[in-house]
């Protein structure tokens, strides 16, 4: 790629194009390279701020997860995660020992670690495994039974291109609530061991009494882990804060991430690398509305409970919230307004090549949404544009992740970094794209190959890899 060498591109979204009815396309400003971003080849989700110059009558859309029926062996567990490991998917939560009455604190003693698993993420199955003997038997599901040393065990997929096969799986679980974490591998996700008996993340200032996520950041080369801490300019707030590792030993000290609104609790923080995208992290953290409850206000530690959508890039200490308001919220079923009523699973898993799920952990209940479809870019009845800031990227195909109506379309130009139209990339040189693909090919002139532009001029490098999408789902 020719350093400084750039393009913006602007995408027109209409419900009908008629002569005389296009909408203008904006021009850059001579501050353009400055606003340049590098894509690479990678995908890219409009669900920040960072690609996008202007809107013109289009808007951010937040979508809803749609609930499914329930599956005759659903997933029913507290603080799961939702692993896809291949052709497997492979789930962990905290349950109770049966018949135990005891206090229920943090790491209390009757307190299990259970898995399950499935072939198509709708039902699950409980293997006996034979590990952990529960009531004078073996025939059980249970991983880890070991009191205030695995509290809200929280296990990933180790993606690490060199990770050791004995320790493909890790984990963190908290030894109490100030206590700290203690780190556990495994070869097959079942089978776990610690590897230091003393916490490896610590502090008497932090409560390590929520789901304390972790896993390898491909984009940053380092393992991140973000936890439950105390957020104090709003009051004592429960908040998130971020450590990484090279060696998931030695942590760097935490930073605060500050996502909370005034009055906002964030009991848990759910954030992991979108699967198709792992530069771009999505969190799912559940919102506690501390003394409210069906809209009434009440006395005492208890208060209502929904799940939002935040999203962070590697290597930020910020989270992104284009929306405010909830993303799942309780419903219509009283026991859904409780104070620990909602919460969603570690990891948007997908389950078909244009369905995604997230599983709720009180109900047992899937949600789902279309791949990509957390947020998209919105037309209305009337022609609108989308304008990118200026972009370098290495591909030779532009695909877009796009939904119309019958009347509806969306073309894309190409300019320059002065906002000057590349010749044989105009919008009049785009073929409409109508209908709904998860990944369509754009085309100018009849051929997509963005790699004939050419000479010294050329601001794209071509590779073997396909550029993938730029765009998420239009809805109308």
């Amino acid at each position: 790629m020719m350093p400084g060498s750039l393009v913006r591109m602007i995408l027109v979204l209409a419900m009908w194009a008629e002569a005389g009815a296009e909408p203008p396309l904006s021009q850059a400003g001579e501050s353009a390279a400055d606003k340049a971003v590098d894509i690479g080849s990678r995908l890219e989700l409009f669900v920040d701020r960072l690609l996008v110059d202007h809107l013109d009558h289009v808007e951010f859309r937040l979508h809803r997860p749609q609930r499914v029926p329930l599956g005759e062996t659903p997933l029913v567990g507290s603080y799961a995660t939702v692993i896809k490991d291949g052709d497997l998917y492979r789930a962990y939560y905290r349950a109770v020992k049966p018949g135990y009455s005891g206090s229920t604190h943090d790491g209390h003693p009757g307190e299990i670690t259970c898995y399950q698993e499935s072939t198509d993420g709708a039902n699950w199955v409980k293997p006996n495994l034979g590990l952990i003997e529960i009531d004078g038997s073996r025939e059980n599901n249970v991983i880890l039974a070991q009191p205030g040393c695995c509290h809200n065990f929280s296990p990933f997929l180790d993606t690490r291109p060199d990770v050791d096969p004995a320790k493909r799986f890790k984990a963190l679980a908290g030894v109490h609530r100030s206590g700290g974490l203690r780190a556990f591998v495994s070869a097959d996700g079942i089978r776990w061991r610690t590897i230091r008996d003393e916490p490896l993340i610590t502090s008497a200032d932090f409560a390590f009494d929520s789901q304390n996520v972790t896993f390898w950041s491909e984009a940053e080369a380092c393992y991140a882990c973000y936890f439950r801490t105390w957020e104090t300019p709003h009051g004592r707030l429960r908040t998130i804060s971020r450590t990484t590792s090279t060696d998931f030993v030695n942590w760097s000290k935490p930073v605060p991430m500050h996502p909370n609104l005034p009055g906002e609790h964030l009991y848990t923080n759910q954030t992991h690398p979108y699967f198709r995208a792992p530069h771009l992290y999505v969190a799912l953290p559940t919102r506690f509305m501390h003394g409210k409850i069906r809209g009434q206000a009440v006395k005492g530690n208890i208060g209502s409970t929904d799940i939002l959508f935040m999203t962070s890039r590697a290597g930020t200490t910020s989270y992104e919230r284009l929306f405010t308001e909830a993303f799942i919220r309780p419903g219509l079923d009283p026991e859904r307004w409780g104070n620990r009523s909602n919460y969603a699973a570690l990891n948007v898993v997908p389950t078909g090549e244009s369905e995604i799920s997230i599983y709720h952990q009180k109900s047992g209940h899937r949600y789902v949404l279309r791949t990509d479809g957390f947020i998209s870019i919105q037309a209305g009845a009337a022609p609108g544009e989308l304008g990118t800031k200026p972009l370098r990227f290495r591909g030779s195909h532009l695909v877009l992740n796009y939904s119309t109506s019958a009347a509806g379309s969306v073309q894309v130009e190409i300019q320059d970094a002065a906002g000057n139209p590349l010749p044989g990339f105009r919008r009049t040189d785009c073929q409409p794209l109508v209908g709904d693909q998860i990944a369509g090919t754009v085309g100018w002139q009849g051929a997509p190959d963005l790699g004939g532009l050419g000479g010294s001029a050329n601001p794209f490098e071509v590779c073997d890899d396909r550029m993938r999408p730029v765009f998420v789902p239009l809805r109308r």
